[in-house]
């Protein structure tokens, strides 16, 4: 048990027996009256985002989750399979288990799998990946790194916005926690 006062981003909490990810928090002392903490909350299962406020100091459940490393193997219909590293074990994943990170899963890419009471919940992709731009319109000369962005789509899918000289098969670093454009790593 935890109080409201020791939440962080990413934790999760069991409240009533369902899971929670902590997705933001803010502490309020208003000037009259008891402190209390308003939280967004999004449930591990259903994926369903809920706003709760608790009184400062209030007990939660903090809900122990073990991490497995794997490797993403590949998309099986609606269902993501990832191979334990150590064992060769394999299981999958839904989509709605998954979250925004299927945006940026790729094959062949090492993931941390999280397991609530030996049930798999999800998965924490690293903060940076690598990605090749499949599409993007076509940048005109003198374009420069400050003088705009347009929308590219990379090789998952996923669509982020970069700058004007970004071309199509170039390899970019792209913050997973946010979906923003790091930097260029190389050009093909």
């Amino acid at each position: 048990m935890i109080t409201t006062n020791q939440l962080k981003i990413g934790m999760t909490i069991d409240l009533e027996g369902n899971l929670f990810n902590i997705l933001d928090f803010q502490h309020v002392k208003p000037g009259k009256g008891q402190a209390f903490v308003r939280t967004k909350l999004k449930n591990t299962k259903t994926g369903a985002v809920l706003d709760r406020t608790f009184r400062a100091g209030e007990k939660v459940e903090l809900a122990r989750l073990d991490r497995s490393k794997m490797q993403y193997l590949y998309l099986d219909g609606s269902h993501y399979v990832f191979m334990n590293t150590d064992t060769y074990e394999q299981l999958s994943l839904g989509s709605e288990q998954l979250g925004d990170s299927v945006d940026y899963l790729k094959e062949g890419m090492l993931v941390e799998v999280l397991m609530h009471k030996g049930k798999a919940i999800g998965a924490e992709l690293p903060i940076f990946v690598e990605l090749e731009v499949a599409s993007t319109p076509p940048g005109l000369k003198g374009d420069t790194a400050t003088a705009g962005t347009k929308p590219a789509t990379l090789e998952t899918g996923a669509v982020v916005q970069v700058p004007l000289f970004i071309e199509v098969k170039d390899v970019i670093r792209v913050d997973t926690r946010t979906g923003e454009y790091i930097t260029r790593v190389s050009r093909k």
